[in-house]
């Protein structure tokens, strides 16, 4: 189960917009990007018939069908999606309280647990030098990172790399084979150490 609220007054707004796409069973999508970290978004998109993921989770409104990513639900616990009319016509607002808290088990999915990672044990770190470091996705069991802020074109940046980074990447999520830095180093006009 889900804990969501559409309100019948969103739900009347997305009825319509969903009406003029003219797509026989065409409902909605909801998902959180980045989930349980600062940079946490949660969207809802059209998902037109076979879109969706065998995963979603389907709950049928009224007038359309709502598919919940998986990944996303425990990040969607206590959303609400509301409209309010006003005189420019009106505004669909999504809380999603939960949505940037992070909530990672030994099940979560590894990107999440990456996320966790480096949002609350290396960017933190990497802050004081006015650094910051991403996930850009896992390919081959690698994750693939680029770096901003000081840490862009810094001298340093391998050391942190291999001796911060990847050493507290590899202790907490055992499976990572190691990183990959894919940043341009050669702009360095933010870097910390040149």
């Amino acid at each position: 189960m889900i804990d969501v609220n559409i309100t019948p007054a969103a739900q009347e707004y997305l009825a319509g917009l969903l009406a003029k796409q003219e797509c026989e069973g065409i409902g909605i999508r909801m998902f959180v990007t980045d989930p349980g970290t600062p940079k946490a978004e949660t969207c809802i998109a059209y998902s037109r018939p076979g879109e969706h993921n065998e995963e979603d989770l389907v709950v049928a409104y009224e007038a359309f069908n709502a598919y919940f990513e998986q990944r996303s639900i425990p990040f969607l616990s206590e959303a609400k999606v509301d409209y309010a009319a006003d005189k420019f016509g009106g505004q669909l607002t999504i809380r999603a309280p939960n949505s940037r808290v992070p909530k990672v088990t030994d099940d979560s999915p590894i990107e999440d647990r990456i996320n966790y990672v480096l949002h609350n044990e290396v960017n933190p770190g990497l802050a004081a030098h006015g650094g910051v470091v991403s996930l850009l996705e896992v390919r081959d069991d690698y994750a693939v990172l680029k770096f901003g802020g000081g840490c862009q074109g810094c001298g340093m940046v391998d050391v942190t790399l291999k001796e911060g980074v990847e050493k507290t990447l590899l202790d907490k999520v055992p499976e990572l084979k190691g990183v990959k830095d894919t940043t341009d180093h050669s702009d360095d006009s933010q870097a910390y150490y040149k």
